[in-house]
């Protein structure tokens, strides 16, 4: 079911609240099609970025607003910005494509349904930086999107919008689409850049950042997906269209993924600022006989939120004051009978299992949080291990090479502010008072509910 009709059937009206530009025709017929683009205006943004001299493109953008949609909100132009010219060095852009985030799934989408929207960002990108050679890093296990992606590669380098004189600017542009081997840390932009090195992917020391030496140690701008996505649209409707959404901070639109106990999960593209009250309201609710216990506002690696923070708007000044990151925009949504010891749990074995291992407070904190949390799992804790488990996160958070360890104690801290109460239950009950099949706790909290559904 697309987001709209979801919309209707809920009796409310999508035009009131969403705002959508990169999913306007997602559910058109061969929506990856250029003939597809081309007929919602595909490339009109790229012919205006051309008609104006590099340095004003990138001001553009600045002045737009435009905030990096991977997790951290970099101003994107100020990122271009950085880029040294005359340097006689080539210059590279490089897209992280490599989600893999838990809960996160917004770039993965807007690739198999949109690509050129990316395409033609990567060119506008490119003429801004003086860049001839762009990399599309791709989450390797996303088969029909890598496949998606070239044929769209294809259709650009056949109607002129890629290659050698493109539209008769001068500029010359080729772009490589690369498929990584799995490995979460690549998403972090140095490993990323070293993976398509061809060295193991691990974080790299800064200073120098990327901008000065990155790829193959030249000047390289590491941008989103749905970042470098986003521009076309700024140059064709303009960057007062693109700022008349959002708040004066965090301007635009944006893609949240809404998941879990939901009625009608999926993508809402909204301006910046929507509270989760409203995507709930417009996308059914929680799942019917149930009330929402606890979420995250950006992917698993951001600190959790409860149900009193249902009117917090998601744009990166309001979710921080709040305390917690807006990251990916990935609303994972759970219900009251979600365990939260055992959600941690998962999260933390992925992130000790995704560690490069190059730093030892997160290689060796990670490791040590899980051993602790799977025992307050199973009720063979203690209560000490409660501030234990803080400790251990306190020494990770910060001080770890990239901010794979930061993610890792962000719900440890969170969960243990919202539902330390729960975890003591794990530990004075002897196990899950979630788990029907260790617990009445369980069947008392949920009557309407068969203890084998």
């Amino acid at each position: 079911m697309t987001v709209a009709a979801a919309l209707n059937e809920n009796g409310t009206s999508p035009e009131k609240i969403l705002a959508p530009v990169l999913s306007a025709f997602w559910d058109q017929p061969e929506s990856w099609t250029l003939e597809t683009y081309e007929r919602h205006e595909g490339y009109e943004g790229l012919k205006k970025a051309l008609a104006m001299p590099p340095d004003d493109v990138i001001a553009y953008v600045k002045d737009s607003g435009l905030r990096g949609r991977g997790g951290a909100g970099f101003p994107t132009g100020m990122k271009w910005q950085f880029i040294p010219q005359g340097d006689g060095k080539p210059h590279y852009l490089v897209v992280n494509a490599d989600e893999s985030e838990p809960g996160t799934c917004k770039d993965i989408p807007l690739l198999f349904a949109n690509p050129h929207s990316l395409i033609e960002g990567i060119v506008i990108a490119c003429y801004a930086i003086r860049s001839q050679h762009a990399f599309i890093y791709l989450r390797g296990e996303v088969v029909p999107v890598l496949r998606r992606l070239h044929e769209a590669v294809r259709e650009a380098y056949a109607a002129g919008y890629l290659g050698k004189n493109i539209l008769g600017s001068g500029l010359d542009l080729d772009v490589i689409v690369h498929a990584g081997a799995g490995a979460y840390i690549c998403g972090e932009e140095t490993a990323l850049l070293d993976s398509l090195e061809g060295r193991r992917g691990q974080p790299r020391l800064r200073p120098p950042f990327p901008a000065v030496a990155g790829l193959y140690a030249c000047p390289t701008v590491v941008n989103n997906v749905e970042s470098i996505a986003s521009v076309p649209a700024i140059l064709n409707r303009g960057k007062d269209w693109f700022k008349s959404m959002g708040s004066e901070k965090s301007p635009g639109f944006t893609l949240y993924s809404l998941s879990g106990h939901v009625t009608s999960p999926g993508q809402y593209e909204a301006p910046l600022g929507v509270t989760l009250r409203q995507l709930l309201d417009m996308s059914g609710g929680m799942r019917a006989g149930h009330r929402l216990k606890f979420w995250t506002p950006g992917g698993s690696s951001t600190p959790m939120f409860t149900d009193e923070h249902l009117d917090v708007p998601l744009d990166y000044e309001a979710v921080g004051a709040a305390g917690s990151m807006l990251g990916t925009k990935a609303l994972q949504c759970f219900d009251e009978t979600t365990c939260v010891v055992r959600a941690v749990t998962r999260w933390t074995e992925f992130y000790a299992h995704e560690s490069c291992g190059k730093c030892t407070p997160c290689r060796e904190g990670t490791y040590w949080l899980v051993q602790l949390l799977r025992d307050i799992e199973d009720g063979k804790g203690q209560l000490s291990d409660l501030d234990k488990l803080n400790d251990i996160a306190d020494n990770i958070n910060g001080k770890s090479f990239c901010a794979l360890g930061d993610g890792a104690a962000s719900p440890i801290f969170s969960s243990l502010k919202y539902f330390r109460e729960e975890y003591e239950q794990h530990i004075t009950g002897k196990g899950c008072p979630f788990d029907p099949a260790k617990s009445t706790v369980w069947a008392d909290r949920n009557p309407h509910l068969e203890v084998n559904a």
